[in-house]
């Protein structure tokens, strides 16, 4: 039986040819009037989670230069983000999803992304082959960032009698 609940979905990583370190699908808790706050209640869970990969890293003794990105393939939503005012549109929207306007420039910065670029639809929508092939890099990484760390721990290894499982990081 269809609900009319949209499906909230996220993914990220550290790197911008991935793999991810976090995701997460979900259906959202209320019934959205219109795509625009559909996206924007997603776009809400995101920022949430932004704010805590933010404060974990930092926690870790680790800087970045630049804020963390977001996309974005609702346009509607990215100005309703940006703009702080009232509008006549989104009065409707319950106040504890519109503390990301605090957060827009302060905490991340916000991009629009064409839909079929958009990683994040994987979590939300059916994918054909093609597009779970085109997002593979994005999704688990390139292999040859993989192949270069596994050499490096194998070498390590060599180099100190260790076992080369015991230097990988655990997320």
């Amino acid at each position: 039986m269809e609900d009319r609940r949209s499906t909230s979905g996220y993914c990220f990583s550290l790197v911008e040819d991935g793999p991810l370190i976090s995701w997460k699908s979900r259906k959202q808790q209320i019934v959205a009037l219109s795509t625009c706050e559909a996206e924007y209640i997603a776009l809400t869970a995101a920022v949430q989670e932004v704010m805590y990969l933010s404060h974990l890293v930092k926690s870790i003794g680790v800087t970045y230069d630049q804020l963390p990105i977001i996309y974005e393939d609702n346009q509607g939503t990215i100005a309703l983000a940006n703009n702080p005012t009232k509008h006549q549109r989104s009065k409707h929207i319950d106040v504890p999803y519109h503390f990301i306007r605090s957060e827009v420039n302060k905490g991340f910065e916000l991009l629009y992304c064409p839909t079929e670029e958009m990683l994040a639809d994987i979590m939300t929508k059916p994918e054909t082959k093609q597009q779970l092939n085109k997002f593979k890099t994005l999704l688990f990484g390139s292999l040859s960032n993989i192949s270069s760390l596994m050499a490096d721990d194998i070498n390590h290894a060599a180099d100190n009698n260790a076992n080369p499982l015991k230097r990988l990081p655990v997320l």
